[in-house]
């Protein structure tokens, strides 16, 4: 993967960046995706945020090697440090990173937030905690999608702000959009899990008693969500 051939899951979070959007990519890694956008001209400006010295340091050269220095700015910063006032940012990527990871990046830099972006979110694992705190902090999933690369599940969320959204337990667990739609991509997914929640149960069984109660009502009340939506 470089910035000329990005990876099937980063193409479909390029895909919901809006035509004109000042990007802040957090966690940037290379900086392949504001890179890949500025080329394409989707993006009018983009930030690449990197915590770690190394990737940091590659995104620059990336950038310079492209020649996108005026239109690409890339900090060394943990999170939202990375983001500035009079970046005017419009829309913000994370990706590959657990949900709850994110969560912590995103309220520790809330400040910074300017109450107009357009969140892309692409987690991997903690989508549930993801959704619970886009409902929490006023934002509205306005699209998703999941698919299946390398034998991996990805989910990508999209948010937008809107204080008045409200999922049930369901929605945050599922995706609403997700959960909706029933995709074929999320029919498998969910008959996936579905075998291993019920081995799970099984193995909680045969552990006579040694898996604490609640643990036991959490999994079989999924497992009830699970047939539901897949009936």
């Amino acid at each position: 993967m470089n910035e000329q051939t990005l990876s099937l899951r980063l193409e479909r979070v390029a895909a919901h960046v809006p035509q004109g959007a000042r990007l802040a990519d957090i966690g940037s890694d290379h900086g392949y995706l504001p890179v890949a956008l500025a080329l394409r001209g989707v993006i009018a400006a983009g930030v690449a945020g990197e915590v770690a010295q190394t990737p940091y340091e590659s995104a620059l050269r990336n950038v310079r090697r492209n020649g996108l220095q005026a239109h690409i700015t890339v900090r060394l910063a943990d999170g939202l440090e990375a983001l500035e006032p009079e970046d005017c940012i419009t829309a913000i990527s994370l990706c590959g990173m657990g949900g709850e990871t994110m969560c912590e990046i995103l309220t520790r830099g809330k400040a910074r937030l300017n109450g107009r972006e357009r969140m892309i979110l692409q987690p991997n694992g903690g989508e549930h905690e993801l959704r619970t705190w886009l409902m929490h902090n006023g934002y509205r999933i306005v699209s998703e999608e999941l698919l299946r690369e390398n034998r991996f599940d990805y989910e990508i969320i999209v948010a937008e702000p809107d204080a008045a959204s409200v999922y049930s337990p369901e929605e945050l667990y599922f995706g609403p959009v997700l959960m909706r739609e029933k995709s074929p991509a999320f029919i498998a997914k969910w008959q996936r899990v579905l075998r291993q929640q019920l081995q799970t149960i099984a193995n909680f069984e045969r552990a006579q008693g040694a898996v604490p109660l609640e643990k036991q009502q959490r999994f079989a009340r999924q497992v009830g969500w699970i047939n539901q939506v897949l009936a």
